[in-house]
């Protein structure tokens, strides 16, 4: 691939990750999660096992379409009581390097810094994300999303259910 075919594809890949972080930002879940396939699956490791498989170890969120669906319902409903009132958070994306894989995939990952701000409080989330991305259409649709965060605890942050 040439120089210019490799920039037209991370900006591509850029564009899509800094539209699914403004999305999370304005808490425009439903549109998020419209940004999956139908057989996606969503992928959190523990703080203490970044490394860790959904298979054989224990993961803060392991999410098929279905339950990342019921996630995002949840989280728009009245019975989010961790998120209620909901976190202002802002997201930034950088360091994205993308790899074409074949049958229209991109292997794309990113270095990510999320502020959350909740009840005076506020607390960043630094980690990378993981993608494999398909095209459909015109459009990027993420077939497996892997947030893994750098700190070594979540004591101090609480949660991650402002979904990192």
């Amino acid at each position: 691939m040439t120089a210019n075919g490799r920039s037209a594809l991370r900006e591509m890949a850029e564009d899509f990750l800094f539209r699914e972080a403004a999305l999370l930002d304005a808490w425009r879940l439903d549109e998020w999660v419209d940004l999956f396939t139908d057989d996606a699956r969503y992928v959190v490791p523990s703080t203490d096992l970044p490394e860790g498989d959904p298979a054989r170890d224990l993961v803060f969120i392991d999410d098929d379409i279905v339950r990342l669906r019921a996630r995002v319902a949840r989280l728009n409903s009245r019975h989010s009581h961790r998120e209620s009132p909901r976190s202002r958070t802002r997201r930034f994306v950088s360091n994205v390097r993308v790899e074409e894989t074949g049958a229209g995939e991109l292997r794309v990952s990113a270095n990510v810094l999320v502020y959350r701000f909740r009840s005076g409080d506020g607390a960043p989330y630094v980690g990378t994300i993981e993608y494999l991305l398909r095209r459909k259409g015109g459009d990027l649709r993420i077939a497996y999303r892997r947030a893994v965060l750098d700190m070594e605890d979540l004591a101090w942050h609480g949660a991650v259910s402002i979904i990192f």
